[in-house]
């Protein structure tokens, strides 16, 4: 790496499989770029105290491409020196980095419950430097979830900027849908008002969640999926189908392009 990591030190929490929810979405999702890659480098950007959630994503998109690199960046020098036990040569190191991405070309960025602890502003100019820094047909995901990954929302980027939304939670303990208002990503949270496109989509989830009530008695996953149905029916452009609702997930354009409502 050359220069000075871009960032600063976040509070580093984290969790045994708090990412569970994203990692199972970018197995999915993004299989393909990985799969297409010359070089099948992804980068856990912050990482946190300790390199669990780095650990796991290894394994998780080894899955989809076996030969897969996964460099975890921290800014704090400390944590990069703590994870060191957990490093597998070459399919796992880590690294001292931010924003820049450390000068790596990465095909995939997870960018997790970092710039939620940034002001607003701040958004425009890291998802640039991450954009910027990717592999030819890269990607960044960057979003936020709970301490323990019950709730989770976001962000698929790449060169042209934000594409989608994600919502995802563990439906067997949701009570509404407006509980994801809290982890929605650091570019919308602050929009999340009347007038904006955010503050429409989570009203009109929680609606038809609430009018999906009769199919609680069939279980949560039922009732979950009958109220993305009824999103889409009503004119949102959800871009996944009933094998992602069924999993506690839905995704959209990403509010405010020009495909992001309906």
């Amino acid at each position: 790496m050359t220069g000075r990591p871009r960032g600063m030190v976040t509070r580093g929490t984290t969790h045994p499989n708090r990412l569970r929810r994203v990692d199972r979405w970018l197995v999915a999702t993004c299989a393909g770029r990985l799969r297409a890659a010359a070089d099948p480098l992804v980068v856990d950007l912050g990482f946190g105290a300790t390199p669990v959630t780095a650990v796991e994503l290894r394994a998780r998109l080894a899955a989809v491409r076996p030969d897969v690199r996964v460099v975890g960046l921290e800014i704090d020098p400390e944590r990069v020196a703590a994870a060191e036990p957990a490093a597998d040569p070459p399919a796992l190191t880590f690294a001292r980095g931010g924003f820049e991405l450390a000068g790596l070309r990465p095909v995939l960025v997870r960018a997790f419950n970092v710039l939620r602890q940034y002001d607003e502003p701040a958004v425009p100019d890291a998802w640039a430097a991450m954009t910027g820094g990717l592999a030819p047909g890269g990607a960044v995901v960057e979003g936020t979830c709970d301490e323990v990954g019950r709730l989770a929302c976001w962000v698929l980027l790449d060169a042209a900027g934000p594409r989608t939304l994600t919502l995802a939670a563990r439906l067997s303990t949701l009570d509404s849908p407006a509980e994801l208002a809290e982890r929605l990503p650091k570019s919308l949270i602050h929009r999340n008002v009347p007038g904006e496109p955010v503050h429409a989509l989570i009203r009109a989830l929680d609606g038809a969640w609430r009018d999906a009530v009769p199919y609680a008695a069939f279980g949560p996953r039922q009732r979950w999926q009958r109220a993305v149905a009824a999103l889409r029916d009503a004119g949102w452009p959800v871009v996944d189908g009933p094998r992602r609702w069924r999993l506690g997930e839905v995704t959209v354009p990403y509010p405010g392009t020009a495909a992001g409502a309906p």
